[in-house]
């Protein structure tokens, strides 16, 4: 089970998923141990599965993380989620290929690195008078901003200097993750295992739960698991787990971000959750 040097902050608010998963999987007969994805003397080729799991710090080392995917792949290792779903999660740029298959996905603004943000284009595009601003490559909230019109000059300098960097993208604000709050709905295997309803903390704009957020867990509408499987059957359909991120708007689900990658799967908050996920990974490892 992969995972990184330190969890710190993401584990804040949160149970500590990584373990109870460990004791399960290890008391159901698996031999099984947390390995750092990035630490130079681990010998990955003695290990018959490797469970991506919480390499939480990828995003601050893309480079390195890409050339151990590479590594993995070279030796001809069975990692799930599969090298290839992992390598075109990544980056936010995957947003074009669900598009292009008639995903409803959040409008986008691409802001390519080396290039300069200029706010007024962006909001009229976007056709909305507040955007969040944040890394193509991402987790965790780094470096990301909500801007209004009128507050956009006061971002501009910082925004420049970080897409100097690296590539970022803009969308707009949507209303909805604060009246009403993100869904996340989670898949093992491919089958639905549960879903959860994450709100911000007063005054604020971010969902996860390490930075203040609430995590609910009512019957989810009909009409947003049915999209969210059907992504789950289009783009994860070799993965051990799926999370789709999405908000509502006019009882459809506007899909946020497409989770194969790392994503945190509130195993606590449904019963039965965690023997879904060993289940799909006994399936897997056949």
């Amino acid at each position: 089970m992969v995972t990184c040097e330190s969890l710190g902050k993401y584990t804040a608010n949160a149970d500590s998923e990584d373990e109870r998963l460990y004791q399960f999987l290890q008391a159901k007969g698996l031999s099984v141990s947390f390995q750092v994805w990035d630490d130079e003397n681990v010998d990955w080729d003695v290990f018959s599965a490797i469970i991506i799991k919480s390499p939480w710090d990828y995003f601050d080392k893309i480079a390195a993380f890409y050339a151990w995917l590479d590594k993995l792949e070279a030796l001809g290792k069975k990692v799930l989620n599969p090298v290839k779903t992992l390598r075109w999660n990544a980056d936010k740029i995957y947003f074009k290929d669900l598009v292009r298959q008639g995903v409803q996905v959040v409008p986008t603004c691409w802001l390519n690195k080396g290039s300069r943000f200029e706010a007024g284009p962006v909001f009229e595009q976007l056709q909305t008078d507040k955007i969040i601003v944040k890394p193509r490559v991402s987790g965790g909230a780094k470096n990301t901003f909500a801007i209004t019109r009128e507050a956009a000059a006061a971002h501009t300098g910082k925004i420049n200097a970080l897409l100097q960097e690296e590539n970022f993208l803009a969308q707009p604000f949507l209303e909805e993750i604060k009246s009403k709050g993100e869904w996340s709905f989670i898949f093992f295997g491919g089958e639905y295992s549960h879903a959860v309803l994450k709100t911000a903390k007063p005054g604020d704009f971010r969902v996860q739960h390490y930075l203040g957020g609430a995590v609910h867990t009512p019957a989810p509408p009909a009409a947003l698991l049915a999209t969210a499987q059907h992504l789950a059957n289009s783009f994860a359909a070799e993965c051990l787990y799926a999370r789709v991120d999405g908000v509502e708007q006019q009882g459809e689900l506007v899909l946020m971000e497409l989770e194969l990658l790392e994503p945190f799967l509130f195993l606590s908050m449904a019963e039965g959750a965690t023997a879904r996920y060993y289940e799909a990974l006994q399936q897997l490892l056949k």
